[in-house]
């Protein structure tokens, strides 16, 4: 599985490339054809695989970070929240929704 270095949202083959699957992002990276074997695109997950956050969630009421800058407009304030997405001993990933223009973003403590 291959993610967007843009935005992190899982990568799809397509017409030899790898294309990302976020339709506001749209980056497209060369594909690794020594590793193309590993790689495996499915036209959908089911709920139980999805770890990005959905459009519509609220991050709103949600605790704020002051220790983050938005990569779109350099708002330093952000919701987020936290969601286990790899083995119980790797730390969590935080989910930001930038408070100023709703940029959405995730990082890996």
């Amino acid at each position: 599985m291959q993610f967007c270095d843009e935005c992190g949202t899982m990568m799809v083959a397509e017409n030899g490339e790898m294309a990302c699957t976020n339709d506001d992002c749209g980056a497209t990276a060369d594909r690794d054809d020594e590793r193309a074997d590993e790689f495996v695109s499915t036209e959908s997950q089911s709920g139980d695989e999805l770890i990005e956050t959905a459009e519509n969630d609220q991050f709103e009421g949600k605790p704020t970070a002051d220790d983050v800058t938005c990569e779109e407009c350099g708002h330093g304030e952000a919701w987020y929240t936290i969601k286990q997405t790899g083995a119980a001993d790797e730390p969590p990933t935080r989910f930001f929704k930038c408070k100023e223009c709703g940029y959405r973003w995730r990082d890996y403590n």
